[in-house]
């Protein structure tokens, strides 16, 4: 009868609330504290560059440039709160900075989390319009549509981060305070009806506009006929970064997403403490490759152009800049998207459109 009773209780579809099964809440590896610090450091250092440049050196701001510096934005939001969230770690899963830090770390963690994504999908969609759909017409050269476009994502994504703020708060499990913990039970149902949310809306559905953006993309840049060295050079680069560019996405978002996924179930229907705690170790781990998220985007959507203006003189920066999508050189009413795209090639900023 014992038997049965688990089987049953492992494929019901209604949440046990018993409170014998309740799962303790266990220590994470100290690997995960150490890791985060160092990707902290990076990712400090990085991002810092990258606001540097944008602020200081880019003179002249076009449509792509407006929409990375969107994303560098998202990467820092993150920057100061990764210590909180080390401490948190390394002092045994215990928050000790009050309620409203706790609910404010939520709301940036989240607002990071899809602010990335959904900027990450205009990158791409902003590629394949460049390049596939050219027109010295469209919407996505006008740096106005651009400004306004980035202020309605940050208006969603704080909407959309408020309920996480105003609901989930801390709790006192076994002596010790928690913050955003899969063990807080209260909050069992809202993890689970949330989270299918947030996986449809803010990752399937961009992941899917991204895929298709870069594949239409690639299929394009594949089809092209390039008799130059350079040409054939810049080519294989931009297929190779079009596969970069998607591996991050994969490899940064989906381990979060899927975790969280199974965590959020497996708390619901208490299905066993041994998956849990496995699943939570995988969760919290999983937020390691977001981080690495956070040191790869400026990496590689400015590196190139840290280089090129930091090796050039102030003189050639706004030569350097009208020659991206959104210039003056590149508005000619013939200018085709193969010739736009070598204008970008040729002087260096494959980080911005198509060579990405």
């Amino acid at each position: 009868m014992e038997t049965s009773s688990q089987v049953f209780r492992a494929t019901s579809f209604h949440p046990v609330t018993n409170a014998s099964t309740e799962c303790k809440p266990q220590v994470l590896p100290h690997v995960i504290p150490i890791l985060l610090s160092i990707l902290f450091l990076a990712g400090l250092v990085l991002n810092s560059t990258s606001l540097w440049i944008f602020w200081f050196h880019i003179k002249q701001w076009n449509s792509s440039v407006i929409l990375q510096f969107n994303l560098v934005l998202t990467d820092a939001l993150l920057i100061p709160i990764v210590p909180l969230i080390v401490a948190y770690f390394s002092m045994g899963n215990s928050w000790p900075f009050g309620q409203f830090l706790c609910q404010l770390k939520i709301f940036i963690l989240s607002t990071h989390l899809y602010g990335s994504i959904y900027f990450l999908t205009l990158i791409s969609i902003h590629r394949y319009l460049a390049v596939v759909h050219y027109s010295s017409r469209t919407l996505w050269k006008k740096k106005s549509f651009l400004k306004k476009l980035s202020l309605f994502v940050w208006f969603l994504l704080s909407i959309q981060g408020l309920p996480l703020f105003i609901v989930l708060k801390t709790s006192s499990i076994n002596g010790s305070v928690k913050c955003m913990s899969i063990h807080q039970s209260e909050f069992a149902s809202l993890y689970l009806y949330y989270n299918i949310f947030l996986v449809t809306v803010n990752f399937l559905l961009p992941f899917g506009i991204s895929f298709t953006c870069y594949a239409l993309l690639g299929a394009t840049i594949a089809k092209m006929n390039s008799t130059s060295l350079r040409g054939r050079v810049m080519k294989t680069k931009s297929l190779q970064m079009i596969m970069v560019s998607l591996a991050i996405f994969v490899i940064c978002f989906v381990p979060l997403h899927v975790s969280r996924t199974i965590g959020v179930i497996v708390k619901y229907y208490n299905l066993s403490c041994e998956r849990l705690h496995q699943v939570e170790i995988v969760y919290y781990a999983s937020w390691l490759f977001t981080m690495v998220n956070c040191c790869l985007n400026p990496l590689i959507y400015n590196f190139t152009k840290m280089l090129s203006i930091l090796g050039a003189r102030s003189s050639a920066v706004p030569e350097l800049c009208s020659t991206q999508f959104g210039g003056s050189k590149r508005g000619s009413k013939g200018a085709s998207p193969l010739q736009g795209w070598g204008m970008i090639a040729a002087h260096g900023e494959t980080s911005k459109l198509g060579l990405i």
